[in-house]
């Protein structure tokens, strides 16, 4: 082999190793654009996953506050359920009574006029006590049930309330003025009960005093004596002074007969 051939061998020999040198480095370069592209795809996808983590677990706490709320809402509509119910019931039994109202009023309206009657007898046939007061009632009373516009149970409300009021009378100790019928004179005093025990009555200017005699149902004139006593019970039941131990005649049972 000539010498320029030898010269020739060796530039083509380097310029392969060269091109071998260039492919390898190539090569180096491609599978670190390779491993940088795959690095940054990792990440890219690490992200994604960490959203998707994310996201999983609001809609997990989502779902949970739906399964709560859900369960309350349950809770919630047995309650009102039962209130329903219950509302329904007390309904029901509304509409039972209102089919019954007109046999009630059947009822209760005859008793009424009974019981009103039976107390006009009563006060014509007690001691005199409060007598305007309570005719005047008893006329109320009479008026009442014969108006419209008023209920039932109000009607029957006063009847029970004029019957408490008489029976009051039994215990009441009271002084009031009014007019009082003797011998054809018509006079104004003071009386005072005790009860239905005793009805006494002084004239305004303290000389006379009467007392109710009910078995003759009249008034009966009382000694001077008993002057001071019924002016002390007077002034006592008015609260004028203070209680005290007071003689007042009684008539006994019978006395007069």
């Amino acid at each position: 082999m000539s010498k320029k051939s030898l010269i020739a061998s060796s530039i083509v020999g380097a310029m392969a190793l060269a091109g071998s040198n260039f492919a390898s480095a190539a090569s180096l370069n491609e599978l670190q654009n390779g491993e940088a592209a795959i690095v940054k795809a990792s990440a890219k996808s690490q992200t994604k996953i960490n959203n998707i983590y994310d996201q999983t677990q609001e809609l997990l706490a989502e779902y949970r506050t739906v399964v709560d709320e859900t369960e309350n809402l349950k809770v919630y509509n047995d309650h009102v359920q039962r209130l329903v119910n219950d509302q329904q019931a007390g309904i029901d039994s509304l509409v039972r009574q209102i089919g019954t109202i007109q046999e009630t009023k059947k009822g209760v309206v005859p008793l009424m006029y009974k019981m009103i009657e039976s107390l006009e007898q009563f006060v014509e046939l007690d001691i005199p006590v409060n007598l305007k007061d309570r005719t005047e009632r008893l006329a109320r009373l009479n008026d009442v049930m014969s108006r419209q516009g008023i209920s039932v149970a109000e009607q029957f409300r006063l009847v029970l309330e004029a019957y408490e009021i008489e029976t009051d009378y039994g215990s009441m100790f009271s002084a009031y003025q009014g007019d009082l019928e003797f011998e054809g004179t018509n006079i104004t005093v003071d009386f005072v009960h005790m009860g239905r025990t005793v009805l006494v009555a002084q004239s305004l200017d303290l000389k006379n005093a009467w007392i109710w005699e009910h078995s003759s149902r009249e008034w009966k004139a009382l000694e001077d004596e008993y002057l001071s006593p019924i002016t002390k019970a007077i002034r006592m039941a008015r609260k004028q002074t203070a209680p005290d131990l007071v003689k007042l005649p009684v008539y006994a049972a019978g006395a007069g007969e």
